[in-house]
Protein backbone atom coordinates (compact mmCIF):
# COMPACT_ATOMS: atom_id res chain seq x y z
CA UNK A 1 0.00 0.00 0.00
CA UNK A 2 1.30 3.45 -0.96
CA UNK A 3 1.34 5.81 2.03
CA UNK A 4 1.72 9.56 2.15
CA UNK A 5 2.74 11.95 4.90
CA UNK A 6 2.87 15.70 5.37
CA UNK A 7 6.20 17.50 5.66
CA UNK A 8 4.91 20.70 7.19
CA UNK A 9 8.23 22.62 7.36
CA UNK A 10 8.58 22.24 3.58
CA UNK A 11 4.99 22.93 2.60
CA UNK A 12 4.52 19.63 0.79
CA UNK A 13 3.11 16.14 1.08
CA UNK A 14 5.19 13.12 0.08
CA UNK A 15 4.91 9.43 -0.77
CA UNK A 16 6.75 7.48 1.89
CA UNK A 17 9.69 5.43 0.61
CA UNK A 18 13.09 4.03 1.63
CA UNK A 19 15.62 6.09 3.60
CA UNK A 20 17.31 7.49 0.49
CA UNK A 21 14.27 9.14 -1.13
CA UNK A 22 10.51 9.52 -1.13
CA UNK A 23 8.29 8.29 -3.95
CA UNK A 24 7.18 11.80 -4.85
CA UNK A 25 6.07 15.17 -3.54
CA UNK A 26 3.12 17.48 -4.07
CA UNK A 27 2.95 21.09 -2.91
CA UNK A 28 0.40 21.80 -0.22
CA UNK A 29 -2.21 24.55 -0.73
CA UNK A 30 -0.51 27.93 -0.51
CA UNK A 31 2.73 26.60 -2.01
CA UNK A 32 4.11 25.80 -5.47
CA UNK A 33 7.19 23.92 -6.63
CA UNK A 34 9.97 25.54 -8.63
CA UNK A 35 12.69 23.63 -10.49
CA UNK A 36 16.22 24.84 -11.17
CA UNK A 37 18.57 23.13 -13.61
CA UNK A 38 22.29 23.76 -13.38
CA UNK A 39 23.72 24.87 -16.73
CA UNK A 40 26.86 23.09 -15.57
CA UNK A 41 26.07 20.10 -13.34
CA UNK A 42 27.62 20.50 -9.90
CA UNK A 43 29.41 17.85 -7.80
CA UNK A 44 27.22 16.83 -4.89
CA UNK A 45 29.01 18.80 -2.15
CA UNK A 46 29.24 21.95 -4.28
CA UNK A 47 25.67 21.44 -5.44
CA UNK A 48 24.32 21.32 -1.91
CA UNK A 49 26.19 24.54 -1.14
CA UNK A 50 24.71 26.31 -4.16
CA UNK A 51 21.23 24.99 -3.41
CA UNK A 52 21.45 26.38 0.13
CA UNK A 53 22.68 29.72 -1.20
CA UNK A 54 19.85 29.85 -3.74
CA UNK A 55 17.22 29.11 -1.10
CA UNK A 56 18.72 31.68 1.27
CA UNK A 57 18.63 34.32 -1.47
CA UNK A 58 14.93 33.57 -1.97
CA UNK A 59 14.25 33.78 1.76
CA UNK A 60 13.33 30.09 1.86
CA UNK A 61 14.53 27.63 4.53
CA UNK A 62 16.52 24.53 3.60
CA UNK A 63 13.43 22.51 4.52
CA UNK A 64 11.83 23.86 1.31
CA UNK A 65 14.11 21.51 -0.67
CA UNK A 66 11.79 18.79 -2.00
CA UNK A 67 13.32 16.99 -5.01
CA UNK A 68 16.49 16.62 -7.04
CA UNK A 69 17.97 14.95 -10.10
CA UNK A 70 21.44 13.42 -9.90
CA UNK A 71 23.82 11.98 -12.49
CA UNK A 72 26.39 9.33 -11.58
CA UNK A 73 29.32 7.86 -13.55
CA UNK A 74 28.25 4.19 -13.40
CA UNK A 75 25.47 2.09 -11.88
CA UNK A 76 26.23 1.15 -8.27
CA UNK A 77 26.21 -2.30 -6.74
CA UNK A 78 23.89 -2.65 -3.75
CA UNK A 79 26.55 -1.85 -1.15
CA UNK A 80 27.88 1.11 -3.12
CA UNK A 81 24.38 2.53 -3.56
CA UNK A 82 23.71 2.36 0.18
CA UNK A 83 27.07 3.96 0.98
CA UNK A 84 26.45 6.83 -1.45
CA UNK A 85 22.95 7.39 -0.11
CA UNK A 86 24.16 7.57 3.50
CA UNK A 87 26.48 10.42 2.56
CA UNK A 88 23.71 12.13 0.57
CA UNK A 89 21.12 12.02 3.38
CA UNK A 90 23.70 13.37 5.83
CA UNK A 91 23.18 16.86 4.42
CA UNK A 92 19.40 16.44 4.48
CA UNK A 93 19.67 15.57 8.16
CA UNK A 94 21.67 18.74 8.84
CA UNK A 95 19.03 20.70 6.95
CA UNK A 96 16.26 19.41 9.20
CA UNK A 97 14.66 17.26 6.49
CA UNK A 98 15.83 13.67 7.08
CA UNK A 99 14.95 12.24 10.48
CA UNK A 100 14.46 8.74 11.95
CA UNK A 101 15.13 7.09 8.55
CA UNK A 102 12.28 9.09 6.99
CA UNK A 103 13.15 11.07 3.88
CA UNK A 104 10.53 13.40 2.32
CA UNK A 105 12.72 14.41 -0.66
CA UNK A 106 11.96 12.87 -4.07
CA UNK A 107 14.92 11.99 -6.29
CA UNK A 108 16.11 10.57 -9.58
CA UNK A 109 19.70 9.37 -9.95
CA UNK A 110 20.75 8.01 -13.33
CA UNK A 111 23.94 7.24 -15.23
CA UNK A 112 24.52 8.73 -18.69
CA UNK A 113 25.83 6.14 -21.13
CA UNK A 114 27.93 8.78 -22.93
CA UNK A 115 29.62 11.96 -21.66
CA UNK A 116 29.66 10.57 -18.14
CA UNK A 117 30.44 12.77 -15.15
CA UNK A 118 33.61 11.92 -13.25
CA UNK A 119 31.67 11.87 -9.96
CA UNK A 120 28.02 12.10 -8.87
CA UNK A 121 26.58 15.52 -9.72
CA UNK A 122 23.41 17.55 -9.33
CA UNK A 123 21.57 18.07 -12.62
CA UNK A 124 18.58 19.89 -11.10
CA UNK A 125 16.70 20.50 -7.88
CA UNK A 126 13.23 21.58 -6.71
CA UNK A 127 11.87 23.50 -3.76
CA UNK A 128 8.61 25.03 -2.57
CA UNK A 129 7.70 28.70 -2.56
CA UNK A 130 4.60 30.43 -1.17
CA UNK A 131 1.95 31.27 -3.77
CA UNK A 132 -1.33 33.13 -3.84
CA UNK A 133 -2.57 31.29 -6.93
CA UNK A 134 -5.55 28.98 -6.68
CA UNK A 135 -4.31 25.41 -6.24
CA UNK A 136 -6.28 24.09 -9.23
CA UNK A 137 -4.42 26.41 -11.65
CA UNK A 138 -1.39 24.11 -11.71
CA UNK A 139 -0.96 20.89 -9.76
CA UNK A 140 2.59 21.23 -8.58
CA UNK A 141 4.40 17.91 -8.04
CA UNK A 142 7.44 15.73 -8.70
CA UNK A 143 7.29 11.92 -8.84
CA UNK A 144 10.63 10.29 -8.04
CA UNK A 145 12.46 8.08 -10.48
CA UNK A 146 11.87 4.35 -10.26
CA UNK A 147 13.25 1.36 -12.08
CA UNK A 148 11.77 -2.07 -12.74
CA UNK A 149 12.23 -3.54 -9.25
CA UNK A 150 9.51 -4.34 -6.77
CA UNK A 151 9.54 -2.03 -3.76
CA UNK A 152 10.53 -4.32 -0.92
CA UNK A 153 13.55 -5.00 1.31
CA UNK A 154 16.43 -7.09 -0.02
CA UNK A 155 18.98 -7.08 -2.81
CA UNK A 156 17.97 -5.56 -6.12
CA UNK A 157 18.87 -8.75 -7.99
CA UNK A 158 16.07 -10.54 -6.14
CA UNK A 159 13.52 -7.85 -7.01
CA UNK A 160 14.28 -6.82 -10.61
CA UNK A 161 11.68 -7.69 -13.25
CA UNK A 162 13.16 -10.01 -15.92
CA UNK A 163 16.71 -9.56 -14.61
CA UNK A 164 19.31 -9.71 -17.39
CA UNK A 165 16.71 -9.76 -20.18
CA UNK A 166 16.48 -6.94 -22.71
CA UNK A 167 14.34 -8.44 -25.47
CA UNK A 168 11.39 -6.32 -26.67
CA UNK A 169 9.05 -8.55 -24.64
CA UNK A 170 11.14 -8.17 -21.48
CA UNK A 171 11.51 -4.41 -21.90
CA UNK A 172 7.76 -4.10 -22.38
CA UNK A 173 7.17 -5.90 -19.09
CA UNK A 174 9.75 -3.72 -17.34
CA UNK A 175 8.16 -0.54 -18.72
CA UNK A 176 4.69 -1.70 -17.72
CA UNK A 177 5.88 -2.26 -14.14
CA UNK A 178 7.47 1.20 -13.94
CA UNK A 179 4.42 2.90 -15.44
CA UNK A 180 2.22 1.26 -12.82
CA UNK A 181 4.61 2.48 -10.12
CA UNK A 182 4.32 6.04 -11.46
CA UNK A 183 0.52 5.70 -11.47
CA UNK A 184 0.41 4.38 -7.91
CA UNK A 185 2.55 7.25 -6.63
CA UNK A 186 0.54 9.87 -8.49
CA UNK A 187 -2.73 8.35 -7.34
CA UNK A 188 -1.59 8.47 -3.71
CA UNK A 189 -1.10 12.23 -4.13
CA UNK A 190 -4.45 12.70 -5.86
CA UNK A 191 -2.92 12.95 -9.33
CA UNK A 192 -2.98 11.21 -12.71
CA UNK A 193 -1.37 11.33 -16.14
CA UNK A 194 -3.63 14.22 -17.12
CA UNK A 195 -1.82 16.35 -14.52
CA UNK A 196 1.68 15.58 -15.82
CA UNK A 197 3.62 18.25 -17.66
CA UNK A 198 6.91 16.36 -18.12
CA UNK A 199 7.50 12.62 -18.44
CA UNK A 200 11.12 11.38 -18.55
CA UNK A 201 12.51 7.95 -19.46
CA UNK A 202 16.04 6.70 -18.78
CA UNK A 203 17.16 3.66 -20.76
CA UNK A 204 19.73 2.60 -23.35
CA UNK A 205 17.25 0.14 -24.90
CA UNK A 206 14.69 0.70 -27.64
CA UNK A 207 11.38 2.16 -26.48
CA UNK A 208 9.57 1.86 -29.81
CA UNK A 209 8.18 -1.70 -29.38
CA UNK A 210 6.04 -0.50 -26.45
CA UNK A 211 5.96 3.27 -26.92
CA UNK A 212 2.42 3.34 -28.31
CA UNK A 213 0.93 0.30 -26.55
CA UNK A 214 2.16 1.12 -23.03
CA UNK A 215 3.18 4.78 -22.82
CA UNK A 216 0.97 6.65 -25.31
CA UNK A 217 -2.10 4.53 -24.58
CA UNK A 218 -2.00 5.56 -20.91
CA UNK A 219 -1.75 9.24 -21.72
CA UNK A 220 1.71 9.22 -20.18
CA UNK A 221 3.21 11.38 -22.91
CA UNK A 222 0.45 13.89 -23.63
CA UNK A 223 3.04 16.67 -23.34
CA UNK A 224 5.70 14.64 -25.13
CA UNK A 225 8.36 12.35 -23.73
CA UNK A 226 11.96 13.18 -22.82
CA UNK A 227 14.22 10.16 -23.38
CA UNK A 228 17.66 10.21 -21.77
CA UNK A 229 20.23 7.75 -23.07
CA UNK A 230 21.14 6.69 -19.56
CA UNK A 231 20.97 3.75 -17.18
CA UNK A 232 19.21 3.55 -13.81
CA UNK A 233 21.55 3.88 -10.79
CA UNK A 234 21.77 0.22 -9.71
CA UNK A 235 23.37 -2.65 -11.60
CA UNK A 236 20.80 -4.86 -13.30
CA UNK A 237 18.14 -2.19 -13.84
CA UNK A 238 17.37 -1.25 -17.46
CA UNK A 239 14.44 1.16 -17.43
CA UNK A 240 13.50 4.14 -15.26
CA UNK A 241 10.92 6.93 -15.39
CA UNK A 242 10.00 10.06 -13.46
CA UNK A 243 7.16 12.56 -13.84
CA UNK A 244 6.60 16.16 -12.81
CA UNK A 245 4.53 19.28 -13.26
CA UNK A 246 5.98 22.51 -11.94
CA UNK A 247 4.85 26.04 -12.83
CA UNK A 248 8.32 27.62 -12.87
CA UNK A 249 11.59 26.20 -14.25
CA UNK A 250 14.89 28.11 -14.21
CA UNK A 251 18.47 27.57 -15.39
CA UNK A 252 21.40 28.91 -13.38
Amino acid sequence: MVETALFGPGGYRYVRGPFQYSGGVRAEPGFAIERVRFARPRPVVEGFQEIEAHLTALGRPTTAFCACELRSPEPFDDAGFIAFNRVYVGTLEKWGIFKDEENPVARSNVCPELHKPSEPVFEAFCYTVPTTKVESDVKSFVIAGSGEATEAPGDYADRIIRLGETTPDAMTEKARHVLKTMEARMSALGLGWGDAGTTQVYSVYDLHPFFASEIISRGAASSGLTWYYARPPVQGLDYEMDVRNVPTELVI
